[in-house]
């Protein structure tokens, strides 16, 4: 199960108490304050590793709760701080606060972290006020209270390459060709229910991650079929892969509407580097020399491919290529 969005509860520790104690030794008069600090509540710390994949853990455990700090004591000695509670996140997940809707911060690389609820303050004890005009000092503060927040946690994929078209275009097919990735492959629309990643190589050096997510349809924008589940994911990519059928009723309509769902979700997107793979090529007269110049013309760069026979997907590959490095 392929879970990218929860929402958790997050509570830091409060702080200890400062301690009111006093120095009382045979033959020491006057010892003066030693009332120690309390020590300081844990966080509520968001830590990505690759050690796990999706949010699906955090979907049985809603409730982070960091360990309070330890009250002061005598003898100067300083109240132990509170543990902190760690939340483990796969990369590229956001964190955001659920109630303010505040970005708390993005999580990229394995191992960033995020404080999501800072703990208490420690309380100060009676030591911290003596002075030559104050020599038995009662006073002491109490501890702050920790942090409660309700976290948005969403996970979006990270990857060079993200492909985009309608369910059986195609997609987990070509996949699963081009890196030894194993989508869901079937004659039926959305098969591919969660996002697969893949490593392609490109040459003997070069290598990118590309992601098959479920397909989009009319209407994705508003949360029609997949809608947001897939769209999400699109905006970490940095280069596109517009794939449209080419025995499809109309191929030009297709298109537009891949374009059009991306628009009407974040226009930024249309800005992105891409190329239209034109796929089953295989079922032209001709394979991919059957492609006529009017289909040829829809974008900027075409590439017709066949991932069954193979035609075309070196040609494919050295474009996402270009694009990258570009």
């Amino acid at each position: 199960m392929f879970i990218d969005h929860v929402i958790i509860e997050a509570t830091a520790g409060d702080g200890g108490d400062g301690c009111v104690s006093f120095r009382r030794e045979k033959f020491v008069p006057r010892g003066g304050p030693n009332g120690g600090d309390g020590g300081k509540g844990g966080d509520v710390v968001v830590v990505a590793s690759v050690d796990v994949s999706t949010l699906i853990d955090l979907r049985y455990r809603r409730h982070y709760k960091a360990g309070r700090g330890e009250h002061g004591k005598g003898k100067s000695r300083r109240g132990r701080d509170g543990e902190d509670a760690v939340v483990v996140v796969p990369p590229g997940t956001v964190v955001k606060d659920a109630r303010t809707e505040e970005l708390l911060g993005e999580l990229l690389e394995p191992g960033a972290r995020i404080v999501a609820a800072r703990g208490g303050a420690r309380g100060l004890g009676n030591e911290r006020y003596k002075s030559s005009r104050n020599r038995a000092p009662r006073r002491f503060t109490y501890g702050g209270d920790g942090e409660k927040r309700t976290l948005e946690l969403t996970l979006k994929l990270v990857a060079d390459v993200g492909l985009v078209g309608a369910p059986n275009a195609g997609k987990s097919t070509l996949l699963s060709v081009v890196s030894a990735a194993h989508p869901k492959i079937a004659d039926y629309p959305f098969t591919t229910t969660t996002p697969v990643l893949g490593i392609v190589r490109a040459g003997d050096s070069g290598a990118f991650v590309m992601v098959d997510i479920p397909g989009l349809i009319e209407g994705a924008h508003a949360g029609k079929g997949m809608g947001i589940e897939f769209l999400r994911h699109v905006e970490r990519c940095r280069a596109l892969v517009y794939m449209v059928d080419v025995t499809s009723p109309d191929v030009g309509t297709a298109y537009g509407t891949l374009r059009g769902e991306l628009m009407r979700y974040d226009p930024a997107l249309l800005e992105r580097p891409s190329v239209l793979a034109l796929t089953k090529c295989d079922l032209l007269p001709g394979g991919v020399r059957g492609v006529d110049r009017p289909l040829a013309a829809l974008h900027e760069r075409v590439a017709p491919i066949s991932a069954v026979s193979g035609e075309g997907l070196e040609t494919l590959v050295a474009e996402i290529t270009k694009l990258l490095e570009r």
